[in-house]
């Protein structure tokens, strides 16, 4: 069972995540969250055009990234991870 603050966090995050999808679906892509790790790293799933985009990177750090940390500073770094699993 998830802590009050662990729900909290949850939801912080899938809403940051929630404000870049518009831009993510009108390239094509998506992204999923995969979890938040104990020591506060998100990790996150691209897909569809996101998955091959040369841009990834960029949109991971300097839109992902930067949208969770202002929703929820204590999460540290965003990772993505490959269909192969965490």
């Amino acid at each position: 069972m998830k802590t009050q603050a662990e729900v909290s966090l949850l939801n912080k995050v899938n809403l940051a995540i929630d404000q870049l999808r518009p831009f993510l679906h009108a390239d094509g892509g998506d992204m999923e969250l995969v979890e938040i790790t104990p020591d506060f790293i998100v990790k996150v799933r691209l897909k569809g055009a996101c998955k091959e985009c040369a841009m990834s990177a960029m949109t991971l750090k300097a839109g992902l990234e930067d949208a969770i940390k202002i929703a929820a500073p204590e999460v540290l770094a965003v990772q993505s991870i490959d269909d192969g699993g965490v």
